[in-house]
C-alpha cells in the first residue's frame, strides 16, 4: 500500500474516469428505483491541491486544471463539473478536488446508497470522518475485492461497482479477473467500470482479453496522452465497462473526442465494444 493518490488527483486519468462515472451514475438515475453505487478502492475522497503532494507533482493542472480552463463544456460534463465546483467554495479557483466517493455521493437521490470501501486504515479514518452522520453513505475498512463477497447483490438490485486499484501490485490484473469473476456470479446483473492505466501495450492487451472472457457485454474507453510506451509512464487511462446502460455507447462516442482534445491526448481516443450486448 506505498500509493498515495494524493500526489495524483484531478489528473487526466481521474478526469476519465470520473467522467465516466458521473455518466453511468446519471444513467441509473433515469429510472425512479433506487441504486447502489459500490466503490472498492475509494480513498479519502477530498484531495487538497495545494498541499505539498498535488503541488510536488502538478499533475492536476494537466488535468482537472486544462479541463476547465477551455471554455464552456458541454452538458455531458454538468454533473462531473458540479461535484468538483460543490467542494471548491472559492469557485473557480481551484483548491480540491473530489475523489470518486464525494462524486458518487453528489449524484444520490434520497433512496440511493454508496458504499465505500478502503484498505489504508487511516485514508478509511478520513473518508469515514467526511462522511460522518451521512446514512446513505457506509465506509468499510476492508479490501476491496473481499468486501464485494459482503457487499454483492446490493438489496437495491441496481447499481455500479467502481473498481479503481492502484495497480502497484504486480498481480493486480489476476486480483481484478478473480474479483470479478465472484462478484459477476453473485450479481450478473451489475454495472461493472474498471479503471486501467495505458503503459505498454501488452498488459493492456490481455487485460481486454480477460474482460471479454467474461462473455457479458463489455465496452472500453480509453484517452491516449501518446503512444503506448515501453516503461512505467502512464501514456493513457482506460475504462471497460461491464453490462454498460443503455446507449453509454452513444454518449462516450460524443464526449471522448471532446475529453482528448482538452487533456491534449495526442495519442486519441478509442471506444471498443469487446463483446456487444
Amino acid at each position: 500500500m506505498n500509493y498515495r493518490h494524493a500526489y495524483h488527483a484531478g489528473n487526466f486519468a481521474d478526469v476519465v474516469k470520473h467522467s465516466l462515472l458521473t455518466l453511468i451514475i446519471g444513467h441509473l438515475r433515469q429510472k425512479d428505483s433506487a441504486f447502489c453505487v459500490v466503490d472498492t478502492h475509494a480513498g479519502i475522497g477530498r484531495y487538497d491541491l495545494k498541499a505539498d503532494e498535488a503541488g510536488k507533482t502538478g499533475e492536476f493542472r494537466q488535468g482537472i486544471g486544462r479541463l476547465l480552463a477551455g471554455g464552456v463544456l458541454p452538458p455531458l460534463l454538468d454533473g462531473y463539473v458540479a461535484a468538483v465546483r460543490a467542494v471548491n467554495p472559492a469557485w473557480p479557483s481551484l483548491d480540491y478536488y473530489p475523489g470518486s466517493p464525494l462524486i458518487a455521493r453528489s449524484l444520490l437521490r434520497p433512496d440511493d446508497r454508496l458504499a465505500a470501501v478502503e484498505l489504508h486504515p487511516e485514508d478509511a479514518r478520513r473518508l469515514k470522518a467526511e462522511f460522518a452522520g451521512d446514512r446513505q453513505v457506509g465506509v468499510h475498512l476492508a479490501d476491496g475485492f473481499q468486501a464485494l463477497k459482503a457487499l454483492l447483490p446490493p438489496k437495491e438490485r441496481r447499481g455500479v461497482v467502481l473498481i479503481d486499484p492502484p495497480f502497484e501490485a504486480t498481480d493486480e490484473i489476476h486480483r481484478i479477473v478473480h474479483g470479478l469473476g465472484a462478484a459477476l456470479r453473485r450479481w450478473p446483473t451489475g454495472i461493472y467500470a474498471i479503471w486501467y492505466p495505458i503503459k505498454t501495450s501488452a498488459p493492456v492487451d490481455r487485460f481486454r482479453g480477460e474482460m471479454a472472457a467474461f462473455g457479458r457485454p463489455c465496452l472500453t474507453a480509453e484517452v491516449l496522452l501518446g503512444p503506448a510506451g515501453a516503461g512505467e509512464r502512464l501514456s493513457g487511462s482506460g475504462m471497460a465497462v461491464i453490462n454498460p446502460p443503455w446507449r453509454l455507447d452513444e454518449a462516450l462516442a460524443e464526449l471522448l473526442p471532446i475529453l482528448g482534445d482538452r487533456l491534449a491526448a495526442a495519442g486519441g481516443t478509442r471506444l471498443t465494444w469487446l463483446i456487444r450486448p
